[in-house]
């Protein structure tokens, strides 16, 4: 059995982006988005993303609409549905994300956007396949 205590875990996470589990159908990711950072514009086309807000203030572009998010907040993205969450405080954005099916590589770990970015780009960050 995998147990966290999500919003510690979360908020301990020193990372861009940690998956920290991966299912067969979901994924279990925490993020921290620094001071003036941004997850970057895009679509899933195929999978749904579920966002809940830890600590810090930013915004949720999703779908064309834009709101405002803070600690306690839910986002819920449809697949094929254009997003970006962009930190818009002094304090990380730090927040944990399901997705459906999973997203990205089991076990992986991205200190920065940019390792991030890298490692989509490279195919090194595909998800797992059943």
């Amino acid at each position: 059995m995998e147990h966290f205590t999500i919003a510690t875990v979360a908020e301990e996470n020193p990372d861009f982006r940690r998956v920290l589990w991966t299912g067969q159908h979901v994924q279990l990711v925490i993020m921290t988005i620094p001071p003036d950072g941004e997850i970057g514009e895009e679509v899933h086309e195929t999978t749904d993303q579920i966002l809940t807000f830890v600590s810090g203030v930013g915004e949720a572009k999703v779908g064309g609409q834009i709101r405002k998010v803070a600690q306690g907040d839910l986002v819920a993205v449809p697949a094929g549905t254009k997003h970006n969450f962009v930190n818009k405080g002094p304090n990380p954005l730090v927040l944990y994300t399901v997705y459906g099916p999973p997203e990205h590589a089991d076990g992986a770990i991205h200190q920065t956007k940019e390792e991030a970015e890298q490692a989509e780009e490279s195919g090194q960050d595909e998800p797992p396949t059943a």
